[in-house]
């Protein structure tokens, strides 16, 4: 696997999930959300240079409660005002030269080491790569216009032709470098969306249903359902092995 650097942005407040504290500094399977998503890429890029990208005021905050786990190496960058600007201030933090180039989801952190490798082989073969679903739910589209009883006109839309875009979004440095020299446009909705403004095709990656990005309270509810599978999966394996032993 190439060098690869690693942003992982973590500048938001959190507020759709409730409580005092930010969601990417609230426990999860009794560790914080960040020191998870910080883990699994260490664990999956080893050896990757690893940047947290945090609201300044939190930066503090950060250092004293992940001073009390084990969290993986990595250095803080402050956000900025758009997650374009949070992502370019993580790209200035980045010291080595990595090959690839991970941008992550700092509350996303359920995805699977595999996942995490699948998506940079073909981010190296590609120039670009990001993960992604297949809805299962049905969509409609609505013209945005809504008539005096609050009713929208609308149509069904071929839900096989759409797709659920995931992080860790996965690049050529050298692509993504010189998307982020654009200015910052509305319509930059995730990277993906800057590479293609310069001409960058992005292959899809095959995702994963259970790597959620943590934005309500019941995200956390299912999370720590998915945790507490994962870990009694992982005991009951530990088991049949000893047995076999």
């Amino acid at each position: 696997m190439e060098r690869t650097g690693v942003i992982i942005v973590a500048g938001g407040s959190g507020s759709r999930a409730g409580g005092a504290r930010p969601k990417q500094f609230r426990f999860l399977g009794g560790m914080p959300v960040l020191a998870r998503t910080i883990n699994t890429f260490a664990a999956a890029l080893p050896g990757a240079e690893i940047v947290a990208v945090l609201p300044e005021q939190h930066i503090g905050f950060w250092k004293n409660l992940s001073a009390r786990f084990d969290v993986a190496e990595h250095k803080i960058a402050a956000g900025g005002v758009e997650r374009f600007h949070s992502v370019r201030n993580g790209l200035a933090a980045l010291t080595s030269d990595p090959g690839l180039i991970a941008v992550q989801d700092g509350v996303r952190p359920l995805g699977s080491v595999a996942m995490i490798r699948r998506v940079a082989e073909a981010a190296a073969k590609h120039g670009a790569a990001i993960p992604v679903v297949e809805p299962v739910d049905s969509f409609r589209e609505t013209d945005g216009e809504a008539d005096a009883a609050g009713r929208a006109a609308s149509h069904i839309v071929n839900r096989r032709l759409l797709r659920i875009v995931q992080t860790p979004q996965i690049f050529r440095a050298e692509v993504l470098r010189r998307a982020y020299e654009s200015e910052y446009r509305a319509e930059f909705t995730d990277d993906a969306s800057v590479v293609e403004a310069v001409g960058q095709a992005v292959c899809l990656a095959e995702g994963e249903r259970e790597n959620l990005k943590l934005t309500t309270l019941g995200d956390f509810v299912i999370a720590e359902a998915l945790i507490a599978a994962r870990e009694e999966a992982e005991n009951e394996e530990g088991t049949t092995d000893a047995e076999h032993v």
